[in-house]
């Protein structure tokens, strides 16, 4: 009869994770600065899959539609921020927000 392998202990412990306002330490959520005129603000930011996303949201970056089943981000202020400050953007306008404005004002 074959002998098994004795199974290898991981030696390197990670650090626990930061479970600062996140569910999975900060694997859904994370703390970013905010687009152009609020840089000096800091904002959660989310990642919603697109198996998730199953309304149609307006970008504040392009002013296009975010259709159902399109991944993207949500994205509120870290100090104030409640469900009625949520704003839902295209990754990359996210990632483009310091070089430009927002073309669409948040009302």
């Amino acid at each position: 009869m074959p002998r098994r392998r004795p199974q290898r202990k991981n030696t390197r412990r990670s650090a626990p994770p930061d479970t600062e306002g996140s569910l999975f330490g900060s694997a859904l959520m994370r703390r970013e600065s905010g687009p152009a005129g609020f840089a000096d603000e800091s904002f959660i930011v989310r990642t919603i899959p697109g198996a998730r996303a199953t309304k149609s949201y307006r970008c504040p970056g392009c002013d296009h539609d975010i259709r159902p089943g399109v991944a993207h981000l949500v994205t509120w202020p870290a100090e104030y921020g409640g469900a009625e400050d949520r704003r839902h953007w295209h990754t990359g306008c996210w990632s483009g927000r310091s070089t430009r404005g927002l073309t669409r004002r948040w009302s």
